[in-house]
């Protein structure tokens, strides 16, 4: 991804979280993670992330979507350090968040994967989560998220996170960002 462009998605997500009453400080405005997931098509597949904590026990962040933005299908693993995979619990704070995670199709889904994408994506039990609610997902539990029109705010409490192990069901995915000149 380009530095212009990580700039100016890291101003949009800083003027969501805004809208959702977000206070962060200099140093987490400056460091927000852009993620394009190494696809280059950060309007419709990447996510937006301020890491508060990740110890060896808890993980604080949030995250922020722009409108329509998707998080593509992955789990979190057990490791060979004898971690049995993340645990986490999202609550939406502002906007609209579709997550998806396995179980039985929902019928007449909202939304979609990203078109061209679809491949890439697997499960269909469709939760709505609205301001004020939340939802916990168990270790290694296939799962992705798009936000609604408004964009979205996604506070996440978790077990330690190993971002880097995450397993994605799209091959092309790299999980580090890479920020170009």
């Amino acid at each position: 991804m380009r530095k212009q462009v990580y700039e100016e998605i890291r101003k949009r997500a800083l003027a969501i979280f805004d809208k959702a009453n977000i206070v962060l400080n200099e140093k987490e405005k400056e460091t927000i993670e852009v993620a394009d997931f190494g696809l280059d098509d950060i309007y419709r597949t990447g996510l937006q992330i301020v890491t508060y904590v990740n110890t060896q026990r808890v993980c604080a962040k949030e995250l922020a979507l722009l409108e329509g933005q998707t998080c593509p299908e992955h789990f979190h693993p057990p490791l060979a350090n004898g971690y049995i995979g993340k645990e986490e619990t999202f609550r939406c704070r502002f906007g609209k968040v579709y997550l998806y995670v396995e179980g039985l199709k929902t019928k007449n889904l909202i939304t979609h994967p990203p078109q061209g994408d679809e491949k890439y994506y697997t499960v269909f039990n469709q939760i709505i989560l609205y301001p004020g609610q939340q939802y916990t997902l168990k270790p290694n539990t296939k799962h992705w998220f798009q936000a609604g029109p408004d964009g979205a705010v996604v506070s996440e409490f978790s077990t330690r996170s190993y971002d880097e192990e995450d397993v994605f069901t799209d091959p092309r995915i790299n999980r580090i960002p890479v920020i170009n000149d």
